[in-house]
């Protein structure tokens, strides 16, 4: 009956805390949504009570012994063979930065600088070191940057290649080869070096940040509205630079772009005639790729794309660039704004990426072909943030910290698409 009664407890409270966040999002009140919010802090407290005893009332139960098959009354009482009950499962150990007390506590230090206290970010019997990226922004926000990041903006970074490897640390890309040899009753086959070690990457420990307005951070009071906008404006930021690293990173304190790697020397020129000719892309770029690297894909301005691939036309001035080359762009699609060149995917990127044709110099760079499983971005995926005061421009200042690197993994996949 307690548990019934519970249950039913559990399902009025969260009912409220949905009227509640619904009235805070729609009004315009500052001192309404502050009301509404401490309400909501009140009742975070009660639900969590209240699951707490919820979990009380299953463990009493499953702790009670059942009667087994063999049990029967003797004289009023049940007799029967009880076995030694089994140990209790471990008790699973929460996410100390998924904890709804730390996150207002993280929501207070973003808008106020007040500590976050040892307690509620001990893992494993330890407090976790917030020395290097300060206080960690709680998984809730992080699990939410990583999911939108996969399906929205960022053409680039949603395709290369992520891994988790300690700094400082050698990959080996090796080469390994052997012959095939014809022997006979008298010969036999030579035993042959499997290859050698020829290249490797190493990955660096570059610290990025993001700053956010402590303006913005202030005027946010509903804990849910605050960690939306939180993931909003470090989506925003993160994106575009992984996209810019990715392509121009200069490796010098951050990712070694595909422009800025000395092993990747491939490149092809267009001029104005020759990249609206279906016949040169052809000659000048697949007819010299090797049938190993010809899956790869583009990555082009929408203004090129626009300019010169979508106005190729036969001495008539017949449009002929869909059947010539199959080029179909969605460039009207904003999530999505992608599309396909001679059979290979477009990832269509901003000017300050990569130039458009009509504005680059000869000799820029207006596209490349890649392999984006051959670049890697290495990263832990997790994000600190720092708080400190300005004093030129007398305001609070947010540093969302984080480590993380990128570099061309095998450059033979790679070509330079240039202006001649």
């Amino acid at each position: 009956m307690r548990k019934e009664y519970l249950e039913k407890r559990m399902a009025r409270l969260k009912a409220k805390k949905e009227s509640l966040k619904t009235r805070a999002l729609a009004s315009n009140d500052v001192a309404e949504v502050r009301s509404i919010n401490e309400q909501l802090e009140e009742l975070a407290d009660e639900i969590t009570e209240t699951q707490e005893e919820l979990d009380a009332c299953t463990e009493e139960r499953s702790a009670e012994p059942t009667a087994p098959a063999d049990a029967k009354v003797v004289n009023g009482n049940v007799t029967a063979t009880f076995g030694t009950r089994s140990a209790q499962p471990e008790k699973k150990v929460d996410d100390p930065f998924a904890t709804l007390e730390y996150r207002m506590a993280f929501k207070r230090y973003a808008q106020t600088g007040e500590k976050i206290p040892e307690n509620l970010y001990v893992r494993d019997g330890a407090p976790a070191n917030t020395n290097t990226l300060g206080a960690t922004i709680p998984t809730t926000v992080l699990n939410e940057l990583i999911n939108e990041a996969r399906k929205t903006y960022g053409n680039l970074y949603s395709k290369v290649r992520k891994m988790n490897v300690r700094g400082a640390v050698k990959i080996p890309i090796a080469e390994l080869q052997a012959s095939f040899k014809w022997i006979t009753e008298d010969t036999v086959s030579p035993r042959q070096d499997g290859g050698k070690i020829t290249d490797y990457v190493e990955f660096s420990y570059n610290m990025a940040e993001i700053r956010v307005s402590q303006t913005l951070l202030s005027s946010i009071v509903a804990l849910d509205v605050f960690e939306r906008e939180i993931v909003r404006v470090m989506l925003s930021a993160y994106l575009e630079a992984m996209d810019k690293g990715i392509v121009s990173g200069s490796g010098i304190g951050q990712m070694l772009g595909i422009l800025n790697d000395p092993r990747v020397t491939n490149v092809v020129t267009f001029n104005a005639t020759q990249i609206s000719d279906w016949t040169e892309w052809r000659k000048r770029l697949f007819a010299k790729m090797p049938l190993g690297y010809r899956n790869g894909e583009f990555i082009f301005t929408v203004g090129t794309v626009d300019a010169y691939l979508e106005t190729m036309a036969d001495g008539n001035n017949n449009p002929i660039f869909r059947q010539a080359t199959g080029l179909e762009v969605n460039d009207g699609d904003f999530a999505n704004p992608n599309g396909r060149f001679f059979g290979r995917n477009i990832s269509l990127v901003e000017p300050d990426v990569i130039a458009d044709f009509d504005t680059a110099a000869s000799g820029d760079v207006i596209g490349i072909y890649w392999q984006p499983t051959e670049y890697a971005i290495n990263t832990n995926e997790q994000f600190g943030m720092r708080r400190y005061f300005d004093e030129e421009r007398n305001e609070w200042v947010n540093k969302m910290l984080t480590v993380v690197d990128g570099k061309v993994l095998n450059p033979k996949g790679f070509w330079i698409i240039k202006k001649a």
